[in-house]
């Protein structure tokens, strides 16, 4: 059948936005000799001042930037295409790559979420922290609300000495704030974890498995945030290729001696909470075994009476006190003597 509708008419889609680079940047400074020159620069003109100087870089921080924000910055700063990918995308498993004299370094970020033990909730917030270093630049790109970097840089431009050695010394001071956030968010779940063992081994209370099982889905995501930074750490520590100098090796080591310290404990948390899982199910399992006692118990002594009063229902003619005026009470009362024997018996096995 022919179709009287007319010609389709599409609707163009409506142009892209573009969001300047500016937009995207929360500080760029320039150091020489240690010290940040004073003014304000965009990033071509920090580069260009900050290459006059042997010893001088730049030190951009970028939080949450799109693809032709980052382009703009790979331009300037000659970023390689692949890490300039990564570095958009985030959610990036921790990693190093070098790209001829420049380092690319990517990080998970861990944030605790103050939360109730028995409520099923987040607890740990992650993001993405990339670090780029080359001759005479270091870029920070940042994804997320945490972790700023904006105390690290007032703590490192407060240490001369150490801004002397050039931009992996910002690598380095990025990587120590990553790894110390790890022990504050492993020290406040070691302290939930602590609240729930507590709990799980205290006879009176009621945890609810669906804690439990929160609290270590929780930890397995702090375990895939914190543990593979360990190779790339070990790599700038141990390559003597890399463009690290040697007094920057030594903090790195560190760096790396407090993150294998904390993946031990992430550890350590997964496992203990499996043994936890454990002793709540087998509570579980006690508590309903001693239910089920208690049901059997009242239905014992619900048979009885039903019993007695099924055969006194069958209206036969010769019965045990059938027809005596006495009859009713005695059985009745036979049926309280029986039921109080069985709830005496019971009560003393801890039955009921």
């Amino acid at each position: 059948m022919p179709s009287f509708r007319g010609p389709q008419r599409t609707t163009p889609p409506l142009p892209r936005i573009r969001v300047p680079t500016a937009r995207a940047i929360v500080d760029c400074g320039v150091y020489v000799d240690g010290k940040r020159l004073r003014g304000h620069f965009t990033p071509q003109q920090a580069l260009a001042e900050a290459s006059e100087s042997e010893d001088g870089f730049v030190w951009v921080g970028l939080h949450d930037p799109d693809e032709g924000q980052m382009a703009d910055i790979a331009q300037i700063f000659g970023l390689h295409p692949l890490a300039v990918e990564d570095a958009v995308q985030g959610r990036q498993r921790p990693k190093l790559e070098r790209y001829d004299n420049t380092l690319f370094l990517v990080m998970r970020t861990v944030s605790y979420v103050e939360h109730d033990i028995h409520a099923i909730s987040e607890i740990v917030e992650t993001g993405d922290i990339m670090v780029f270093t080359g001759p005479h630049f270091a870029i920070t790109v940042r994804h997320g609300e945490h972790t700023g970097l904006a105390g690290v840089r007032r703590e490192l431009e407060d240490m001369p000495e150490q801004l002397r050695l050039g931009p992996v010394s910002v690598l380095h001071t990025v990587a120590d704030h990553v790894v110390d956030s790890y022990v504050d968010v492993a020290t406040s779940v070691e302290s939930d974890i602590d609240e729930m063992e507590e709990a799980v081994f205290t006879p009176a209370s009621k945890v609810g498995i669906e804690s439990i099982y929160q609290l270590k889905r929780e930890v397995v995501e702090l375990r895939r945030a914190v543990a593979p930074l360990g190779p790339p750490l070990q790599v700038l520590v141990q390559n003597l290729d890399l463009p690290v100098p040697k007094e920057i090796r030594r903090y790195l080591r560190d760096v790396a001696d407090h993150h294998t310290s904390v993946t031990e404990h992430v550890t350590y948390f997964d496992e203990s909470l499996s043994g936890l899982v454990n002793a709540a199910l087998a509570k579980i399992s006690v508590q309903q075994s001693t239910d089920m006692r208690k049901i059997a118990a009242y239905a014992a002594m619900a048979a009885v009476p039903t019993m007695i009063a099924g055969i006194y229902g069958m209206n036969f003619d010769y019965m045990w006190e059938l027809h005596q005026p006495a009859g009713y009470p005695v059985v009745v009362a036979i049926m309280v003597i029986l039921c109080g024997l069985l709830f005496r018996s019971f009560r003393r096995n801890k039955w009921i």
